[in-house]
């Protein structure tokens, strides 16, 4: 069964493509110094998230079943907040940065912005940790899938965006706005089915 993966892909893609600092910083840099330097950006999630993570499944794994779906429906309005947001986005308030950056810097820069970004932290607590521990309970795969596919798209969608703005060094803001809204209804579509999954989870255990 491919739902867990096709889910990780969904919240990857939106969470990869939703606005926020980790993708300003990845089209201020490319903008500006090319894909190198957003390509670094991107990557940034990859040396942060795993303590957030790990922190999230071991926080969410303690709690009762009853707060587990709380928690799930709290993930669904959250998501759903994030689909608004993502739905009004036009990307024509994006700025350039117009520091020199390095290596080092560009790393240092990626891996703070996305550390001290409540989203991650949001996101594990709220969404990621239930899921994860929903699909094991089925099969551990199932949990491993999720997982791959939400970074291999959460990472993924970064990187192909700096490669193309790399090339073009520009995006008209209707065709961005397009893909936040494409984004924003794949995460419409994941809050409402946490939600549903939420009451559901909650209903069988009160009645």
């Amino acid at each position: 069964m491919m739902f867990y993966p096709l889910l990780g892909f969904s919240l990857g893609l939106s969470a990869g493509l939703a606005p926020g600092p980790l993708l300003v910083l990845v089209i201020q840099r490319t903008l500006r110094y090319g894909a190198i330097s957003g390509l670094r950006i991107a990557v940034a999630p990859l040396l942060t998230d795993v303590p957030i993570v790990i922190l999230a499944l071991v926080f969410v794994s303690r709690l009762p079943e009853v707060a587990l779906h709380g928690l799930m429906a709290a993930g669904g309005l959250f998501v759903l907040w994030l689909g608004w947001e993502a739905w009004h986005e036009t990307g024509a308030d994006l700025a350039i940065d117009a520091e020199t950056p390095t290596v080092q810097q560009d790393l240092l820069r990626g891996a703070l912005v996305n550390f001290l970004n409540p989203h991650p932290y949001l996101f594990w607590a709220t969404v990621g940790a239930p899921i994860v521990i929903q699909a094991w309970a089925q099969s551990p795969w199932q949990a491993v899938g999720f997982v791959l596919a939400f970074y291999l798209l959460l990472v993924g969608s970064k990187v192909v965006l700096a490669l193309i703005l790399g090339r073009v060094r520009q995006m008209p803001g209707h065709r961005y706005h397009r893909f936040m809204q494409f984004s924003a209804l794949l995460l419409f579509v994941v809050g409402v089915w946490m939600l549903y999954a939420a009451w559901q989870g909650i209903a069988n255990i009160l009645f």
